[in-house]
C-alpha cells in the first residue's frame, strides 16, 4: 500500500540500504534511535472529554477515543467484559487510504494492537462485569489516522493506551425487586470511575534490510517503502512480552530476535513513563477544574442589610417614643383589664385606682415572699396575702 504513494527509485532504494550499512540513516538517526530529534519527538495530548488521546510521533498522526456501553455478556465469558478495536484508514492521511471497508492494513494494524491488549491482560475484564450473565461493559477504541509518516503501529498503540488511561465509565448500581436492574447514574450525580488497567503494553516495531541482518527502530514511511520485512514487539516496563507479529519479509535469526526483545523493553520503558507523566497530568488539571472557590467579598454583602435593619428598627423606635403622651400612665376604662403605656421603667405595674404610690404594694402582693411561695398554686398565695394584709 505505501508503494502506491511512494515508489523509490533504484539511486533512492541503493541510497538508503548503503546508508544503513554505514549506520546512518535518511533522517539523520542511529539504527536504534527512537525518535530523538525535535522533529520526531512523541507529543501527547489530550481532548476536552475523557477518553480521547492524540499521539504526534513524529510526522504520524493518530487519534484515539475510548466508550462504553451496557451490553450482554459472551456466554462462554459471563462475568467478563469485552475490549475492541477499530481503526479508521482516511484519504486524508495517505493518498493510497481508500474511503469505504478498510483495508488489509487497516485490519493487520487493529489486530496487531487488539492482540498486545487482550492477550496480555493489561485491561481488566472483570471489572466491567455489572450483573453476571446480563450486563457487562462493552469498550470500543476507535483510532483514527489523521497523517502517515510511518510506523503507524507504534503510534496507534500508544494513542490507544493513552485513551484507556484518561477513560471515566459511568458509576452504576443494581436494584429494584429482582435485584436486575440496572441505573446509569449521570456524571454530575456520581463520579465516573476509570478502568482497571495492570501495565501498559508498548508496541515497537524493527525492520529489516537485506539479508535480515541490518535492521532499525520506528521506521519511517520511506524506509517502510525499501524494508524487506517487518517485526512488532509488545513488552511491557517490566519486560514482559506480550505479543509479536512478524509480517511476512525476509527471515529473521533468532540471535536477531531476542536482540530485539532487549532494545524493545528499554523502549518500552521510558514511553510508559512519558504516558503515565501525561496521564497524572491531565488527571491533578481535572482535579483542579472541579473545585469551587468562595469569593472574600460576600461576607462584607451579607452584613450590610443586617446594618440596613438595625437602623431602620432604631428609628422606629424613637419615633413611637415621641408619639407617646408624657403621663406616667394611661388606662383605658373601656377594657376590663388595665391597658399599661409605661414612659418611666421605675414603674413595673399599676392597680386599677390609678395611683402611682400604691405601685410598690402591688408589687409586693404579687411577689411571693419565698422559693416555697413561688412553688405554690397562684389562688393561694393570694389567699395568704390578703390574710397579712
Amino acid at each position: 500500500m505505501m508503494d502506491q504513494r511512494w515508489r523509490p527509485t533504484v539511486n533512492e532504494r541503493e541510497f538508503i540500504e548503503q546508508a544503513l550499512q554505514s549506520d546512518l540513516r535518511v533522517d539523520g538517526r542511529r539504527p536504534f534511535d527512537f525518535r530523538p530529534f525535535d522533529f520526531r519527538k512523541l507529543t501527547i495530548s489530550f481532548g476536552r472529554e475523557d477518553g480521547s488521546a492524540e499521539v504526534l510521533l513524529g510526522e504520524t498522526c493518530v487519534m484515539g477515543y475510548v466508550t462504553a456501553q451496557l451490553v450482554p455478556p459472551y456466554k462462554d465469558r459471563p462475568n467478563e467484559g469485552t475490549l475492541a478495536i477499530f481503526t479508521e484508514f482516511s484519504p486524508m492521511a495517505d493518498p493510497a487510504f481508500e474511503p469505504g471497508r478498510p483495508g488489509e492494513a487497516a485490519i493487520e494494524l487493529g489486530r496487531v494492537i487488539d492482540r498486545g491488549l487482550r492477550e496480555s491482560r493489561a485491561v481488566d475484564m472483570e471489572s466491567l462485569c455489572v450483573v453476571a450473565g446480563k450486563h457487562v461493559w462493552a469498550v470500543r477504541v476507535d483510532l483514527h489516522i489523521l497523517d502517515n509518516g510511518g510506523n503507524l503501529i507504534d503510534a496507534a498503540n500508544i494513542a490507544a493506551l493513552a485513551a484507556l488511561s484518561t477513560f471515566r465509565r459511568p458509576e452504576c448500581t443494581v436494584g429494584g425487586d429482582d435485584g436486575q436492574q440496572v441505573t446509569v447514574h449521570d456524571p454530575e450525580v456520581m463520579d465516573p470511575l476509570p478502568l482497571t488497567i495492570h501495565h501498559l503494553p508498548i508496541a515497537v516495531t524493527f525492520a529489516y534490510f537485506g539479508d535480515g541482518n541490518i535492521m532499525v527502530i520506528d521506521p519511517t514511511y520511506k524506509e517502510e517503502a525499501v524494508m524487506g520485512g517487518r517485526m512488532t514487539a509488545t513488552v511491557n516496563s517490566n519486560g514482559d512480552v506480550c505479543a509479536i507479529q512478524k509480517a511476512g519479509g525476509e527471515g529473521v535469526m533468532s540471535s536477531v530476535i531476542m536482540q530485539c526483545l532487549r532494545i524493545a523493553s528499554v523502549k518500552a520503558a521510558d514511553i510508559t513513563s512519558k504516558i503515565k507523566t501525561k496521564v497524572d497530568k491531565y488527571t491533578t488539571d481535572k482535579a483542579l477544574q472541579k473545585v469551587k472557590r468562595t469569593p472574600a467579598i460576600v461576607a462584607k454583602e451579607v452584613n450590610v442589610p443586617d446594618v440596613a435593619m438595625k437602623e431602620s428598627m432604631h428609628s422606629a423606635m424613637e419615633n413611637q417614643t415621641s408619639k407617646a403622651p408624657n403621663d406616667d400612665q394611661q388606662i383605658s376604662e373601656d377594657s376590663p383589664e388595665p391597658v399599661l403605656i409605661e414612659s418611666n421603667p421605675e414603674v413595673k405595674s399599676v392597680s386599677n385606682s390609678g395611683s402611682a404610690g400604691e405601685s410598690d404594694e402591688v408589687k409586693e402582693s404579687r411577689s411571693p415572699e419565698s422559693l416555697v411561695d413561688a412553688v405554690k398554686p397562684k389562688h393561694k398565695r393570694k389567699k395568704k396575702q390578703h390574710g397579712k394584709s
